[in-house]
């Protein structure tokens, strides 16, 4: 092979590395569909995760109230509107994420523990790109006893106005439905409880 010869062949084999570059950049973006198509393969790798960022807004920067409605693994409908004056806790997440899985035991301790002290605070969870059935197995397995909305086509999640991107997130809403805080990630007993409190001591 002459010299130009070896150059062109250099140069075809760097088209080719970069294209596979590129194939690969795209099979490990973070986007909505891949995440869709590889949730429902069982595949764990690639879905949206946060980083464990908090969030807090002030009263006078916080939206419009959170309607929130579905059916629950159970199903049973389900509906904020009936929790009028209620601190809502509201953790998104799936049985397919390993984030999930982690957080679990800590939001059921959080949940326990806002119980046993008499707190106005209720947990809804709402399950994500899966069937209620496998939802519900996690739940059972991992002796989760607040309820958890079925995922229905990703029509509960919509109404959290965009702000549970990251799987999984962690909302609380406060006495009047607005998002009051936001955990972008797993959240910790401690400090979930810490948020909810700040949010109870409002107008206290």
């Amino acid at each position: 092979m002459d010299h130009l010869d070896r150059r062109t062949a250099l140069r075809w084999a760097a088209v080719a590395m970069a294209g596979s570059l590129v194939t690969f950049a795209a099979a490990c973006s973070s986007d909505p569909n891949s995440v869709a198509d590889q949730a429902r393969s069982g595949d764990r790798k690639g879905y949206v995760a946060g980083d464990g960022s908090i969030e807090q807004l002030p009263v006078t920067d916080r939206g419009e109230p959170v309607k929130l409605e579905g059916t629950t693994l159970e199903g049973k409908p389900w509906s904020s509107a009936d929790r009028a004056g209620t601190v809502l806790v509201i953790n998104v997440w799936g049985s397919w994420c390993p984030p999930c899985i982690k957080e679990t035991p800590d939001l059921q301790k959080a949940w326990e523990t806002v119980q046993a002290k008499g707190k106005k605070v209720e947990f809804i969870g709402l399950d994500k790109l899966e069937g209620p059935e496998t939802g519900l197995a996690f739940q059972t397995a991992n002796k989760v006893t607040y309820p958890s909305l079925a995922y229905d086509g990703g029509v509960p999640i919509l109404s959290l106005q965009g702000k549970a991107s990251a799987t999984p997130t962690t909302l609380v809403l406060d006495r009047q439905a607005r998002i009051a805080a936001r955990v972008s990630g797993p959240v910790s007993t401690t400090t979930l409880l810490g948020l909810v409190d700040d949010v109870l001591a409002e107008g206290a």
